[in-house]
C-alpha cells in the first residue's frame, strides 16, 4: 500500500451553528505518504476540513484532488479515504474480528487471504488475543484499536484522524500516536491527523498547519512551525503572547 497526495484547490465551504456562521476557504497540498497534524482553536474548521476531503461535506466551489484526480463527484464510499473519529463507530453487537471484517466486506463474504488480513490486521494492534470480545468488554484504547485496524484493511492510501485519541489518558494516547506513527511508516500511507494537541503534532508529524477562522496560516515542518515567531495568532494559540 502507498500513499496519496492530497490537493484543495480554492476549496470554500460555510459552516453555520448556533455559534454563528464561519466562512472557509482552503488551499493545501499534502504529499502522498506523509504525516500531516492540523492544530488550531476551537471553530477553526479542522473537523470540515475533513469532512470535505472526505466527501461527507461538499465545497461550495473549489476543487478537491487525491492522488492527483478530482473526487468532487465522488460519495465517501466511492473515496480513497478512510477516517477514524473520536467515537469509534463500532457495531456493539459484533466482536472485535467481525468489526474489522465489515472493513473488507459488508456482507462479510471472506476468503481464506482477506481472514489472514484480518488476523494480520488485529496482531499488528495487539487485538489478536481480544479478537472474539464485543467491544463493551474490553477498554477505549483497544476498540480505538479495534477502529484502526478496520481502516488497514480497507487499504485506502489516505486516513483522516479526527481527534480519535482525546478521550484517552495520556500514557495511552502517547501509545496511540505511536502506533499510527509506526503503521504509516511501514504501510507508506497519506495521514491527516486534526488535534487540539500541540505535542500530540510534535511526537509524530512531519508536517503541521496551523488553521485559523477558516483559513491556514501556515503550514511547515512540525518542529519548525511550533518554534514560529512570526505568526500572532499561532502564539496565542499556543499561549506564548
Amino acid at each position: 500500500m502507498t500513499g496519496a497526495s492530497i490537493d484543495l484547490k480554492s476549496v470554500a465551504f460555510r459552516y453555520s451553528d448556533t455559534a454563528g456562521v464561519l466562512d472557509m476557504q482552503f488551499d493545501l497540498a499534502v504529499p502522498a505518504g506523509a504525516l500531516l497534524a492540523v492544530i488550531g482553536p476551537s471553530g477553526a474548521g479542522k473537523s470540515s476540513l475533513l469532512s470535505l476531503i472526505a466527501g461527507f461535506d461538499r465545497p461550495a466551489s473549489g476543487r478537491i484532488l487525491i492522488g492527483g484526480r478530482d473526487v468532487g463527484a465522488d460519495s465517501p464510499a466511492h473515496r480513497p479515504v478512510s477516517m477514524l473519529f473520536q467515537d469509534h463507530n463500532l457495531f456493539a453487537h459484533l466482536d472485535l474480528w467481525t468489526n474489522v471484517a465489515l472493513g473488507i466486506s459488508p456482507r462479510l463474504r471472506l476468503d481464506a487471504a482477506q481472514r489472514a488480513e484480518i488476523a494480520m490486521a488485529l496482531e499488528r494492534v495487539g487485538l489478536a488475543a481480544l479478537a472474539r470480545r464485543l467491544p463493551r468488554d474490553v477498554s477505549g484504547g483497544e476498540r480505538q484499536r479495534a477502529a484502526l485496524a478496520r481502516a488497514l484493511v480497507r487499504k485506502r492510501p489516505v486516513l483522516l484522524l479526527d481527534e480519535p485519541f482525546a478521550a484517552l489518558g495520556p500514557g495511552l494516547r502517547a501509545a496511540m500516536l505511536h502506533l499510527v506513527q509506526a503503521l504509516q511508516r511501514e504501510t507508506g500511507i497519506t495521514i491527516v491527523m486534526v488535534t487540539h494537541a500541540p505535542e500530540d503534532a510534535r511526537a509524530i508529524a512531519d508536517l503541521t498547519a496551523f488553521l485559523d477562522a477558516g483559513r491556514f496560516a501556515a503550514i511547515r515542518p512540525t518542529a519548525e512551525l511550533l518554534a514560529a515567531k512570526d505568526i500572532p495568532q499561532l502564539a496565542e494559540y499556543l499561549g506564548e503572547s
